[in-house]
């Protein structure tokens, strides 16, 4: 099918308008034209993602974050993001990104629902009551370690770091996936006495665990993977002539 027609689909489900201002969604490389029998789904275009999509003979390759957020002056082997995109038109790779459209459409109710959060609204709204993040209550009554633990497990991580009391009880609760620290004021506005997100400071984490909300770092990569898993499914019921391979999940870092 068309690089067109595979767009269509998911821009129906993730309207591109709900993609904030300073955001980059939407085919940034290739055709429209182009025929597809084959994507690749990862969060991010890096080297190995861009090589694991040519290997696999993926026609369109599709990311959360944009390879492409500010203006290009040139494109060349001189830099990391124009020898990539090199890659990418070399191999007829089309390149698609879905940001914060999809963490509106997508990602905010699917984090919500995987820590079973109940009668949730949007941390951030974004346009028509849609927005970024969720704010809602935990199944129980727990501590920060419990709730700690629980996004470990959901999530599938070896780690997470904590600003706040551990044994302190808590029940309302905000997720915010990716990056967070701009909205965690706004978390403890709304009544959140913990905040999970990701790329949190040592300046906002000890200022929010002293205004009394707790925060559980989880990083950026470690809540957003979800889109991963989340798009192969989608592509699989919306698409299902298609072939689709994904980028393995694994933390982008280490830590010894």
């Amino acid at each position: 099918m068309r690089c067109q027609d595979i767009l269509e689909k998911i821009e129906a489900r993730y309207p591109r308008k709900y993609a904030c201002d300073w955001d980059n969604v939407g085919l940034l490389a290739g055709s429209r034209e182009r025929e597809v029998d084959t994507v690749y789904i990862a969060l991010d275009a890096t080297d190995e993602v861009v090589d694991a999509a040519a290997e696999c003979g993926a026609q369109l390759l599709l990311t959360h974050h944009p390879m492409i957020f500010g203006g290009i002056k040139s494109v060349t082997t001189d830099t990391y993001m124009g020898e990539r995109l090199i890659r990418l038109i070399r191999n007829d790779i089309s390149y698609y990104a879905m940001h914060t459209n999809y963490d509106v459409m997508g990602m905010a109710d699917l984090a919500a629902d995987m820590l079973d959060l109940k009668d949730t609204k949007a941390l951030e709204e974004v346009l028509d009551g849609e927005g970024i993040g969720r704010v809602g209550g935990l199944s129980r009554s727990m501590t920060v370690k419990e709730c700690a633990e629980l996004v470990k497990e959901r999530f599938g991580l070896p780690n997470v770091k904590i600003f706040g009391e551990l044994e302190k009880r808590v029940q309302r609760a905000a997720i915010c996936p990716g990056s967070g620290k701009s909205d965690a004021k706004q978390a403890l506005k709304l009544g959140a006495e913990v905040y999970i997100t990701g790329d949190i400071d040592h300046h906002t984490g000890i200022d929010m665990a002293d205004c009394g909300m707790a925060i559980i770092d989880a990083g950026h990569y470690g809540i957003e993977h979800i889109y991963i898993g989340d798009m192969e499914q989608f592509l699989k019921k919306h698409c299902p002539e298609l072939t689709v391979y994904t980028a393995p999940i694994r933390q982008p870092f280490q830590v010894l």
